[in-house]
């Protein structure tokens, strides 16, 4: 079986065809990081706008990539939600309509599934049942994941996501946007234990997370401190040490509250080399292993989207055409393919 997948959550328009015997075949992704960046955020019109204009050329370049067409393909997945809802009905309408005129079954895909499954694209796989740390810019969370579809959520975030409190202190410290991939870099100049930020909310039970108080903490730190580029050095990995401590500390608690040695982390902020250090560190301990997808699949992108349509597709999960996205969609309410 062949899948085209269709992603426009938010500011990347991601396509992709993927084949269940030979594996991903184009992958074509476009980033309007460039076109928000003056804005110093995502504009969710400009989003929704640049989609119409991509959607199509991108979808012909990964025809041309995989050698193939329309009549080659068993089905059209897209992202459904969570997301933009301007952005996601731009990809979702443009889905319904290719598959209709192609006479193909769609598959409404939930974009963090999308991310939970991304690691399932390499030669190295996780086995079920794992616990999987989604952090991206609008989602931190905490999943046993039993099978596609069997999702418990363990803990999430209760206001900013990780990625999200990255960005935002990455705007006090006067960086560019996205500025988290930034400040991740500007950490590396700083001087350790100059600053001590607090791990909010593990001194308790539990497997929530909060960062809005964290970002407050560094906004107060730089007012107070100055803004020499050593200081924001030093702020900027006070902060990164802080948030990667506080999502080590919480998916150490979950692996042992659930007795499950696998970890996967995945999302944007996944691309993260000092979490991934980290976590490799607690999985050692633990006599365990981590999993994450290639930097490439760790923002968004068609790739996951089409594998994630592809075993919907193979279980007979098809979308009808008056299926509506869903800008919120809780990742535990999807079906089981078991």
């Amino acid at each position: 079986m062949r899948i085209l997948g269709i992603e426009s959550s938010c500011d990347e328009t991601g396509i992709a065809i993927y084949d269940d015997e030979q594996g991903l075949l184009a992958h074509q992704l476009y980033s309007q990081v460039k076109m928000h960046a003056d804005y110093g955020g995502v504009v969710p019109e400009l989003a929704s706008r640049d989609h119409v204009r991509k959607t199509l050329p991108l979808i012909e370049a990964a025809f041309a990539e995989a050698n193939c067409g329309p009549e080659d393909l068993d089905g059209v997945a897209y992202t459904a939600g969570p997301g933009l809802v301007g952005a996601l009905l731009v990809g979702s309408s443009i889905a319904r309509s290719l598959a209709y005129g192609w006479k193909l079954p769609t598959v409404a895909v939930h974009h963090m599934e999308g991310h939970l499954l991304a690691p399932m694209l390499e030669d190295r796989v996780p086995e079920f049942p794992f616990v999987a740390l989604l952090v991206s810019g609008g989602h931190t969370l905490l999943v046993k994941v039993s099978a596609i579809g069997e999702y418990e959520v363990l803990g999430e975030s209760v206001d900013d996501a990780a990625g999200e409190a990255f960005d935002k202190t990455a705007k006090l410290l006067g960086l560019d946007y996205p500025g988290g991939p930034l400040l991740a870099k500007l950490a590396q100049k700083g001087t350790p234990l100059r600053f001590k930020f607090p791990r909010p909310m593990t001194d308790r039970p539990g497997l929530d997370f909060s960062f809005s108080g964290l970002k407050t903490f560094a906004a107060n730190t730089i007012r107070s401190e100055g803004d020499d580029e050593q200081t924001k050095a030093d702020i900027a990995h006070a902060f990164q040490t802080a948030v990667i401590d506080t999502l080590a500390i919480k998916c150490k608690r979950a692996l042992k509250e659930t007795g499950i040695k696998r970890l996967v982390i995945a999302g944007g902020v996944s691309a993260n080399t000092y979490l991934r250090e980290q976590l490799e560190k607690v999985m050692q301990g633990m006599q365990g292993e981590v999993f994450y997808p290639r930097p490439a699949f760790c923002t968004d992108n068609g790739a996951m989207i089409a594998y994630a349509g592809m075993q919907r597709l193979k279980a007979g999960q098809t979308a009808t055409m008056d299926t509506k996205v869903q800008p919120r969609w809780p990742i535990d309410t999807l079906p089981s393919i078991r």
